[in-house]
């Protein structure tokens, strides 16, 4: 039987740069829909795992470099997922890979969310904590990481949460060019209007802000200290 280690080992064989497990117990608030039981009723396991995030596309005076990183990590995330998933049915154990980056409107709440938040999977898994710039915030990258989630049907031993990184020093609150994070529940639409969408003049797509990301104090975490 694969135990907790064997699947950290196959998901850094993989490249994963962090990687924990969340029991099933850990996610009694998610949304009506968006409980891994909703998307696999025999789900035991949630598995969380990331991919640091280059400091370097915060250095840049171009969105490009950002936005051309964002969308070459999401398959890579999409592929090391999938991949485990046929690793974990070797061994004959059934794995269900969550994508990373695609969205579906829930009309119970009026928000776009993945069929489970990757963010609060990680967070149920140890590998770090909620910001109040609703990105997840770890001790080795800080928020320079982007995130997979696996569910698994066989029972394995969930890592320990970590404590709150967030300090609320609010810098993200007075750094957004919309203010949308003035209230505890980010405005989703606000901030996507804003941050993603067609650039008129260069007549591309592109993601043209991320400030949030930038001022946080712990943005690099302890391994990304440039």
């Amino acid at each position: 039987m694969v135990d907790s280690r064997e699947v950290k080992q196959i998901l850094t064989s993989l490249g994963a740069d962090l990687c924990g497990i969340a029991s099933i117990d850990r996610f009694d608030s998610a949304p009506k829909g968006y409980h891994p039981l909703d998307v696999m009723p025999t789900c035991k396991s949630v598995i969380s795992f990331g991919c640091r995030f280059p400091v370097g596309a915060l250095k840049c005076n171009t969105s490009t470099v950002y936005t051309r990183i964002r969308n070459t990590i999401t398959p890579k995330m999409d592929m090391i997922a999938l991949d485990f998933c046929i690793e974990m049915e070797k061994r004959g154990i059934v794995c269900v890979p969550i994508p990373t980056n695609e969205n579906e409107w829930d009309g119970n709440t009026n928000r776009w969310r993945s069929i489970i938040s990757q963010k609060h999977a990680a967070q149920a898994a140890g590998l770090g904590t909620i910001g109040r710039h609703s990105l997840l915030i770890t001790p080795e990258y800080g928020s320079m990481i982007w995130l997979g989630a696996v569910l698994c049907e066989v029972e394995l031993e969930a890592d320990a949460l970590k404590e709150d990184m967030c300090t609320n020093c609010h810098l993200c609150v007075n750094a957004c060019p919309v203010n949308a994070l003035e209230y505890e529940e980010m405005k989703q639409e606000v901030c996507w209007n804003h941050a993603f969408g067609d650039n008129k003049e260069k007549q591309k797509w592109e993601i043209s802000c991320h400030k949030c990301r930038d001022i946080c104090p712990h943005n690099t975490g302890t391994m990304n200290t440039f």
